[in-house]
């Protein structure tokens, strides 16, 4: 008996075959807006445009960038085992003179040396927060030095754009404060200074007003004008630099009211903010 409700042969095939083509349709139909990863193709592509606003703000959070920073923490803490070394002469274009010392140290026996290394790391967190490229002559990570020579070489290799080597004084007691040690003018041997001095000036001025505003603390009171700037001809890490440099004496190790300052964390912060805004300043000016 036949079903009369069951379709021909023939009928099945044509049904599969308007199966087929409509999904083949559905099919096109999906993927006509995607590109061949699946993306959509509507439209073309466009690059990322960066807005003046957004690039000012990128600007404004990262200031020094391109700009070389070298810190030239003073001494070292291997400088005490290598006499010998350190007292070797070395040429700084005026005269000879030893390759380096040990450094001052408060009368409880804080180094200089371990004072200039923990304020550099801070400068060079500051620093680097801004954008700057820093570059240490030194981390404690040699034996001894490097010698005044090879510090000033140091800096001039990088084209720093600034160099600032960071020191605290050892003199008399009563004698207070801090002092920014600038180039003088000198054109002997390997040294020549003509073309730093100026633009070294201008960040030794930057450097002492803000290191007094972060600090509080008085330009030194048995140097210099009362301005907080020496300059001085017999150091060679000045005299052979070929880019702007300066010393800062953070204060003096030997008189004790001096000494709570160096020896507190707190206040060291404070120094590395105040170095890290007078180089900071002279390099956006």
């Amino acid at each position: 008996m036949h079903d009369d409700l069951s379709p021909s042969p023939a009928r099945r095939a044509v049904r599969r075959r308007t199966a087929v083509l409509a999904a083949a349709g559905a099919l096109i139909a999906a993927t006509a807006g995607c590109g061949a990863d699946g993306s959509d193709a509507k439209a073309p592509r466009r690059p990322a445009v960066v807005s003046p606003t957004t690039a000012a703000s990128t600007a404004a959070a990262a200031p020094l960038a391109g700009k070389v920073v070298v810190i030239d923490p003073g001494h070292n803490p291997g400088n005490f085992s290598h006499p010998k070394e350190i007292a070797a002469q070395v040429d700084i274009g005026t005269n000879r003179k030893e390759c380096d010392t040990t450094g001052t140290s408060t009368n409880s026996g804080y180094t200089e040396a371990a004072f200039t290394l923990d304020v550099s790391h801070r400068l060079r967190t500051l620093l680097q927060e801004q954008g700057a490229t820093v570059r240490f002559t030194h981390d404690a990570d040699r034996p001894f030095g490097p010698c005044i020579d090879e510090r000033a070489r140091i800096g001039n290799e990088a084209k720093a754009d600034a160099v600032v080597s960071v020191h605290a004084d050892g003199s008399a007691v009563g004698n207070r404060g801090f002092h920014v040690i600038l180039p003088a003018l000198v054109k002997s041997g390997t040294a020549d200074t003509a073309r730093i001095v100026g633009p070294s000036r201008a960040l030794g001025e930057r450097l002492a007003a803000r290191f007094a505003a972060a600090t509080g603390s008085a330009p030194a009171n048995y140097v210099g004008g009362g301005d907080g700037l020496d300059v001085r001809k017999d150091l060679g890490g000045l005299n052979l630099s070929t880019v702007p440099k300066v010393f800062i004496e953070c204060g003096n190790m030997r008189d004790p009211k001096d000494a709570a300052l160096l020896t507190d964390a707190a206040w060291r912060q404070k120094a590395a903010r105040g170095i890290a805004d007078g180089i900071s300043t002279y390099l956006r000016d």
